[in-house]
């Protein structure tokens, strides 16, 4: 056998090794919550449905990746994370520095602002809530907010999904929440959501949403180059669209 023949060998022998290798490096599994609609639900079928579980199928797409999207309970979602249960997350995660010093999170991919939310023939003013019971979803942006600034004027109900805060406000037993202003959107458009608006002016906190991944993962750099070209070819505006009329970029 001649040199180049050995070579042409060993670089055919080495590509066979390195194949399976690669094929599971193109494996990614996405965590969303499955409870935060329009962002990401469960729909009559049991499928995962909303923007955020379509963000990731373009991202994944993007990447040539093979995707496995799965539902976790917020509670649970980081320390599922670290536990690699999953390799990313892409449920609406707000970026702050207290989750920035566990995870690492790649660019924005959309921002929110807070506001509340009550019903429309009440006498709810956001100037005048001392003795008010206030909700909000509990390891939240919002349920911070509450707690930070109103904790000490009103009754504070925290709850695990944000479904269930709007289930208290519609029976009555909350006299407003605080909510992300775009689920919150979405919500009173629906049948449950008719006799509630928003109260007040929104409440700018700059917050920008993440995708979540464990430090130093090699797939933020992977994600940050897939949203940036989702958002040039304009796959990104045709979700935003599908969802809202008007850019949450």
């Amino acid at each position: 056998m001649n040199l180049k023949h050995a070579l042409a060998g060993v670089a055919l022998v080495a590509a066979t090794l390195a194949a399976p290798f690669s094929m599971a490096a193109d494996k990614v599994r996405i965590a969303t919550e499955g409870a935060y609609a329009p962002f990401n639900f469960i729909d009559e079928s049991g499928e995962l449905k909303g923007f955020d579980v379509d963000i990731a199928n373009a991202l994944c797409e993007q990447m040539k990746a093979d995707c496995t999207i799965v539902a976790q309970d917020w509670d649970g979602i980081i320390s599922g994370l670290m536990a690699r249960k999953y390799d990313a997350i892409i449920a609406s995660m707000s970026i702050t520095p207290e989750r920035s010093r566990v995870v690492d999170f790649t660019d924005p991919y959309y921002s929110n602002s807070l506001i509340f939310v009550a019903p429309k023939k009440g006498s709810f003013s956001p100037e005048s809530v001392s003795g008010k019971a206030i909700g909000a979803q509990r390891a939240t942006i919002a349920g911070q907010y509450l707690e930070d600034n109103l904790g000490d004027k009103v009754s504070v109900k925290l709850y695990d999904t944000q479904d269930n805060a709007y289930l208290d406000l519609s029976s009555g037993r909350l006299d407003a929440i605080v909510s992300d202003q775009l689920p919150a959107y979405d919500w009173l458009r629906s049948d449950a959501g008719q006799a509630f608006e928003f109260k007040g002016e929104k409440i700018d906190i700059d917050d920008k949403i993440g995708i979540a991944v464990r430090k130093n993962d090699k797939l933020r750099q992977k994600m940050n180059k897939a949203l940036k070209e989702i958002v040039e070819n304009g796959t990104y505006d045709r979700i935003n669209a599908k969802y809202f009329p008007f850019s949450i970029y």
